[in-house]
């Protein structure tokens, strides 16, 4: 369940983008950021890059969390929807158990399809969500 959650949240993290301030003047190589500046960090960019994740990045494939989240792309710091280091947001733990509840209580008692309607658009607001919903088919089991 681990891998499944983690590549559903590479493939549609809920913050596409990561905004953080500069406190103090930071210089990477030539490149001097000064202190006040905000940097934005484009996750989902960043979690759809192929040089981080191969040439199928834009497919659904749990197994790439098999050996855990660190080692699922060539840096550790390409998967991140829920920000990385101290600033880290403090719902990841709380979201993922949440989830988890949420599915083992649903898939203990109901078969999901897609409903013939469903249309793939996922779309990018505050948080990313599906543009035209996620009518689902529930049969109980």
């Amino acid at each position: 369940m681990n891998m499944i959650i983690n590549e559903t949240q590479r493939l549609y993290p809920a913050a596409t983008i990561i905004s953080r301030q500069v406190r103090r003047e930071v210089k990477f190589g030539k490149l001097s950021i000064p202190s006040g500046t905000e940097v934005v960090i484009p996750a989902l960019a960043i979690q759809y890059d192929p040089q981080q994740w191969g040439t199928d990045v834009h497919l659904f494939k749990p197994e790439r969390f098999s050996q855990g989240a660190m080692n699922a792309s060539k840096s550790p710091m390409a998967f991140i929807p829920f920000g990385f280091g101290p600033r880290m947001c403090v719902g990841l733990n709380f979201a993922t158990l949440q989830t988890k509840v949420a599915l083992s209580m649903i898939l203990q008692r109901f078969s999901l399809l897609l409903s013939p309607s469903y249309r793939h658009a996922p779309i990018t607001r505050v948080t990313t969500q599906p543009q035209h919903g996620a009518p689902i088919i529930l049969n109980p089991l």
